[in-house]
């Protein structure tokens, strides 16, 4: 049952973790239920059949990929939304932003960007230049100001166990190397409210984020002038979520918490995710 109320290499760990904008209104906070809320559906042309709103741009984060949305993408298309959730490279931010602009440009009309992880810091970069951009909504994600990175963000505040299960695999030429979370401490880690038999295969089939890569700052955050949407995971070990509120409120993000919720949020609550995401969509309208 959701209710709404006001509104760490060491610390490397949270930058591969990975992954906010400006909302005049008060917050909220919310703890849900897995099982609750459906998104509203959308006006269709009545020539094609095609939804006529916003187009949902879904973005994975590090050790995942796009698949890790497909729960929300089911209901999303359910309800009639036009939905693109691409891979994107995982290199660096800064070309991993401009690989994203170059797709948000493909796009007619209103786009919702929703990122998740590392994903955050994408879309709180692509974002910019894009009129059509009308909301963000960050899963679990980073949601940096100008200047800081991952990394930086991820010492201000403890929770984190990812540093203590990152192993590494070095690149050709020995200046850089990929990050992974080691298999045998993927669950607990990563997605501790999912099943074993799940995690199991996403432990072996991550895509994982280049260490040197992933260390940029970031511009000027889209989230000052676009308004933003929240979703914290209450229990994430990846992104602590007092992180994760910090940057909510500091975007001045609609937010929802939900208690013991894992990094993968979007996988173990979709509805609470789609929930926010239909709220973005109707602030276009």
């Amino acid at each position: 049952m959701t209710s709404e109320v006001h509104p760490r290499r060491r610390v490397l760990g949270g930058l591969i973790a990975a992954g906010g904008a400006l909302v005049v209104g008060a917050t909220a906070h919310a703890s849900a239920d897995p099982g609750s809320g459906t998104a509203s559906r959308v006006e269709a042309d009545g020539a094609t059949g095609r939804a006529t709103g916003a187009t949902v741009v879904l973005v994975h984060g590090v050790f995942a990929d796009a698949s890790g949305w497909n729960a929300v993408t089911a209901r999303l298309l359910e309800a009639g939304h036009q939905v693109l959730a691409p891979a994107h490279p995982l290199r660096d931010l800064d070309g991993d932003s401009a690989y994203l602009s170059s797709v948000v440009a493909t796009l007619p009309g209103p786009v919702i960007l929703v990122g998740h992880s590392y994903g955050g810091e994408v879309i709180t970069n692509a974002a910019r230049g894009h009129d059509h951009v009308k909301a963000l909504v960050y899963v679990a994600a980073f949601a940096p100001d100008e200047g800081e990175s991952a990394l930086r963000l991820a010492g201000r505040f403890p929770g984190s166990e990812l540093e203590g299960a990152l192993v590494t695999r070095p690149l050709p030429g020995g200046t850089d190397a990929d990050g992974y979370i080691d298999p045998a401490k993927f669950h607990r880690v990563f997605a501790a409210d999912l099943p074993r038999a799940t995690t199991r295969v996403m432990a072996v089939s991550q895509r994982p984020g280049s260490l040197n890569g992933l260390s940029g700052a970031s511009g000027v955050p889209a989230w000052r002038t676009v308004p933003s949407w929240y979703v914290v995971a209450g229990a994430d070990r990846v992104i602590p979520p007092a992180l994760q509120r910090f940057m909510a409120e500091r975007a001045r993000s609609r937010t929802v918490e939900v208690e013991g919720a894992s990094h993968v949020v979007m996988m173990s609550h979709p509805d609470v995710v789609v929930r926010q995401i239909t709220a973005a969509y109707r602030a276009t309208r």
